[in-house]
């Protein structure tokens, strides 16, 4: 069984909740806007997925349940169990291990090319994965490796972009599960904001969704395979 912790009913699993039905696997979903109450164990669980959400990691008092996720992510970490963090995933995955997350230069709003390192082409999760890929984006803050962690992943503005750390905890700034609808979904606001700069970006990110969708969608599918083939066993 794997869990899958989302943070607002807006941001879905998405094509990590697809590749999990295809595979069979069966998953617990937890609704934390909805109210749902996270387990106080792991120990039903093969594996966790946390999603992304709006939120700060630091924002615990007008979000109580932050501080229940850094118990059953540290529990994650210590006992060997399968961890994927998306976005704001990765940043409390980094920050439950001790390491900063703080404001990013700039922010990351659409699609943007990633780079894996050295050590990331050695590790299974982007195993079959080409050097560069790009993916969509959407974050202000950043998080920087935690002491023991692997870089695995890295982008011209925002240099932290994948890490491990533990025997196989996986944190990824991007969003590796969003469709191009769940894009013009998140894009929506923007699109009702009078700003005409803030109206022309989020209508220029939609239009070029599918394209780049359909031309990564392949190593999107490999990366969340190959997170689900360490899950799944």
């Amino acid at each position: 069984m794997i869990l899958v912790v989302k943070h607002v009913v807006s941001e879905d699993a998405g094509l990590i909740g697809d590749l999990l039905r295809e595979r069979g696997c069966k998953a617990s979903t937890v609704e934390l806007e909805k109210g749902d109450s996270l387990p106080a164990s792991l120990s039903p669980f093969n594996a966790v997925v946390f999603m992304g959400g709006p939120m700060g990691v630091y924002d615990e008092e007008r979000y109580p349940f932050l501080i229940e996720e850094d118990k059953l992510i540290k529990e994650a970490v210590s006992n060997g169990i399968p961890f994927l963090g998306v976005c704001l995933g990765a940043q409390l995955l980094a920050k439950a291990c001790g390491a900063r997350v703080h404001s990013a230069a700039c922010s990351e709003i659409g699609y943007f090319d990633i780079s894996i390192t050295p050590e990331g082409k050695g590790d299974p999760i982007f195993s079959g994965v080409p050097p560069s890929i790009k993916v969509f984006q959407w974050h202000n803050d950043t998080f920087d490796i935690p002491a023991g962690g692997v870089l695995l992943a890295t982008a011209e503005e925002c240099r932290n972009q994948a890490f491990k750390i533990g025997k196989n905890a996986y944190g990824l700034q991007f969003h590796i599960e969003s469709t191009p609808e769940m894009v013009s979904l998140w894009l929506n606001e923007d699109l009702s904001n009078p700003d005409p700069t803030i109206k022309e970006r989020a209508e220029k990110i939609i239009s070029e969704a599918d394209k780049v969708y359909n031309a990564m969608l392949s190593y999107y599918k490999l990366i969340i395979e190959n997170f689900l083939s360490i899950a799944c066993k």
